[in-house]
């Protein structure tokens, strides 16, 4: 098989029984790179040198019979958000400058470099993060790889358009509203959000609780071994949460059939593309044939758009008031959430957070009853690139199209997207799968279940 095709599980395989080598599948990857990337701009920087040097070292590892790590020389890329030793991490925005020294990696970089992975290179954000789209002016427009004319999504989008086109097997994101799981949808790969704070974070985000960290995968499998390489500890985030008592790949492929879930089309307030709808109905109705019984209910809450605008303007904010010279190069839609943020008080803050603490309460229990709650990942198929919103729906703003994905990081909850089929027109479509805080070896698990079911 083309190592570009393959699985992280498949290449770590593949390195132990020496039908490959970390040389041999990094060279593939970046051939691809060089090959694809111009026209889908997934990358802001690719270093081959360095990682063509580490997959070297991993090769010699195998050959001794030491390897480092789980996925020892598997190839992974970087959202540019997070901290790289050596390399600059500019978040899409030309106010952060490319000159260092940058001599620090995040918890989750440095976790990848101890496992003995291939750094591969950054992937495209939009300017700090801020919307379900990813383009920006410092590095361009990201683009779908099913069809080039269309968004990936985002603010992971670059990893994801890398993951989905063989540009590398794994990537690492963030989620602050949905933007692991909306570019995941659109793209056809798997992106789960673990519970707040199972992914240590450095610096913290400015976006609070919101945030959370992790993989973006073409199966649920290397989902969990990537999450057992991200959960391991580090001083510098007080946030965190101990280390799981087992491991995800322990977890993930364990007997599910019985469980009760959830299934909710629109959450009793959302419009769903009648064709994304019945793709996901089909996917949710095979699931209770196969035991997985579903109940079709709405989870009972109204849309908390507004507390979640307050929470990311004021976070936005935060992080803009602190980079000199930022609203002379700022993404316009962007400096209208500045503006907005600026214009909140601690008692707009405190309130929305109170609106965020009582849709967690509900969601608890809502999920006494219910294992999880089964949603679209997003209610449209991926749209024309270049724009933040659906060009003609009259929408004024990103989380008006990812009703699904931002009210779930108001509540801390996990919650991953796995593909479940495409539209008429070939653009992938997402389930969404949440379960309740500390539940992410289940989600995993009803993950994995529903990926073999549909095969």
């Amino acid at each position: 098989m083309n190592p570009v095709e393959m699985t992280a599980v498949g290449l770590a395989t593949a390195y132990s029984s020496g039908d490959l080598s970390p040389v041999e599948a990094t060279r593939a990857v970046l051939d691809a790179i060089e090959a694809r990337d111009p026209e889908l701009n997934a990358y802001c920087l690719v270093d081959p040198e360095r990682a063509l040097t580490q997959a070297a070292e991993s090769e010699q590892r195998w050959r001794s019979g030491h390897a480092k790590g789980l996925l020892d020389g598997v190839p992974v890329s970087i959202k540019d958000v997070f901290l790289t030793k050596a390399w600059p991490t500019r978040r899409g925005s030309r106010a952060i400058a490319a000159d260092g020294p940058w001599e620090v990696d995040s918890p989750a970089v440095a976790r990848l470099r101890e496992d003995g992975m291939v750094l591969l290179g950054k992937t495209n954000t939009p300017e700090i993060a801020w919307k379900a789209v990813t383009d920006s002016a410092l590095t361009g427009i990201t683009r779908n790889p099913a069809d080039p004319s269309r968004t990936a999504g985002g603010s992971s989008g670059g990893s994801a358009a890398a993951v989905a086109a063989g540009l590398g097997p794994v990537s690492i994101g963030t989620d602050g509203g949905g933007s692991i799981r909306i570019p995941a949808s659109f793209c056809g790969v798997v992106g789960f959000k673990p519970t707040y704070g199972r992914v240590p974070l450095y610096p913290a985000s400015p976006f609070g609780p919101l945030a959370h960290a992790g993989p973006i995968t073409r199966t649920v499998e290397d989902a969990a071994l990537l999450m057992d390489i991200m959960v391991l500890p580090d001083h510098r985030d007080p946030t965190a949460l101990a280390p799981p008592r087992t491991t995800y790949r322990s977890e993930f492929n364990r007997e599910v059939t019985g469980i009760g879930v959830a299934y909710s089309r629109d959450l009793g307030y959302v419009r769903v593309d009648p064709e994304v709808g019945e793709i996901v109905d089909r996917a949710v109705a095979r699931l209770d044939e196969a035991g997985l019984p579903v109940t079709a209910i709405d989870p009972g809450f109204t849309d908390p758009l507004e507390a979640f605008d307050v929470l990311w303007a004021a976070g936005a904010a935060a992080m803009l008031n602190r980079m000199p010279g930022a609203a002379e190069t700022l993404d316009p839609g962007l400096a209208a959430v500045w503006q907005r943020g600026r214009s909140l008080s601690a008692v707009d803050y405190v309130d929305a957070r109170a609106v965020a603490a009582e849709l967690g309460i509900r969601m608890g229990a809502f999920h006494r009853t219910h294992n999880l709650l089964l949603t679209p990942t997003v209610p449209i198929p991926a749209f024309e690139a270049g724009h933040d919103v659906p060009p003609g729906s009259g929408l004024t703003g990103w989380p008006q199209w990812t009703p699904f994905s931002y009210p779930f990081n108001l509540t801390q909850q996990p919650a991953i997207s796995i593909p479940v089929g495409t539209t008429a027109a070939g653009l992938p479509v997402g389930l969404q799968i949440v379960g309740p805080r500390h539940s992410d070896d289940l989600v995993l698990a009803v993950a994995r279940f529903t990926e073999w079911l549909l095969g």
